[in-house]
């Protein structure tokens, strides 16, 4: 198994390192790739280093079974012929083809089967608030079909890159310092505010970032689920949360719902409101699984249920997600 990693230099490329060699992937040759500006940069994987080829428009991908590509929605597009003419699988985290109907959009523990059909060689990695949202989902449509959702996003400045990051950084040291914060990433000061806006605005009103959970959802669910979103940027740097509300067909409980939580892989249940035991972004960085608390009744839906979910959205809501896409490909190559 020939593996490549497309924009390795990123914040997802370099989780891709890591999640390969944690989860000792089965691969026997790995292949760097960047940007002329990354060009010759060295990467040290399993005690080897490897040096960052550049891409480019050649047959560098033949012989290389499984691409993992991280390097924006415009590289995607320009370079996705190049990578999968000799067969590779592409296996890309940008928006490029999150939409197209003839490119699989996966979450390995709801629709793995869909990355079996992949015509044009390409599987789409989902936007990050959305993996971690539907892999709760899941236990809950398993009980009974979903109708509705309303969910609200509260995503960590990383969600924006390595700008994203710097730039909150910067401004709590200025802030701390009595200095004026310098706002350039983000539409206002991130530090000590939260804003209600990621992405651009469209025309319905709602941000592209909370229909991408619309659209993605229902593609994803095979479903006609209807989703309601708002997302929200605060100062933190690393992990996703989300506040959703479903509403079911059949009336559950919420022991039942709990108890779906608990048996589901990629899944960790905490939910101890006694003891002040419910999932944070502080302790939830740097896992794997999305967790998941607060499960309860909605006061105003007896088929309604409520919960509270936070995942890492680098590592679950991109990087493994991708490996563990690699991982089932892999699985069927034998």
């Amino acid at each position: 198994m020939k593996v490549a990693i497309v924009g390795v230099s990123g914040a997802v490329g370099q989780e891709f390192l890591k999640v390969l060699d944690n989860r000792n992937f089965p691969l026997t040759e790995l292949v760097l790739f960047g940007s002329g500006r990354s060009a010759g940069n060295e990467y040290t994987f399993k005690g080897k280093k490897l040096v960052t080829k550049e891409l480019k428009h050649n047959d560098d991908f033949k012989g290389i079974d499984i691409a993992l590509v991280s390097a924006g929605a415009g590289i995607s597009k320009e370079f996705a012929s190049t990578i999968t003419k000799h067969g590779t699988i592409m296996i890309d985290n940008s928006s490029a083809f999150r939409y197209e109907d003839d490119i699989p959009l996966v979450v390995p523990e709801v629709n793995m089967k869909d990355a079996f059909n992949s015509p044009r060689k390409i599987i789409a990695n989902p936007n990050c608030s959305t993996i971690q949202m539907v892999v709760a989902l899941k236990p809950i449509q398993m009980l009974s079909p979903i109708k509705k959702i309303h969910v609200a996003t509260y995503q960590a400045a990383s969600g924006a890159g390595a700008k994203g990051i710097k730039e909150l950084e910067d401004q709590i040291k200025a802030v701390a310092n009595g200095e004026e914060p310098v706002v350039s990433a983000f539409a206002y000061q991130l530090a000590m505010n939260i804003i209600p806006h990621i992405d651009v605005f469209l025309e319905n009103g709602y941000t592209k970032e909370e229909m991408k959970m619309v659209w993605e959802t229902k593609k994803i669910m095979h479903s006609d689920i209807l989703v309601s979103a708002t997302c929200v940027r605060i100062p933190i740097m690393r992990s996703h949360s989300e506040a959703i509300w479903v509403e079911t067909e059949d009336e559950l409980s919420v022991e039942q719902v709990q108890k779906a939580f608990k048996e589901f892989d990629g899944l960790t249940l905490i939910d101890n409101p006694a003891e002040k035991q419910y999932p944070m972004p502080l302790f939830v960085s740097e896992k794997d699984d999305v967790y998941v608390g607060r499960v309860r009744k909605d006061l105003t839906n007896p088929k309604g249920i409520t919960f509270w979910c936070v995942g890492d959205q680098i590592k679950k809501g991109a990087a493994l997600n991708a490996v563990q896409i690699a991982e089932g490909i892999a699985g069927k190559m034998g």
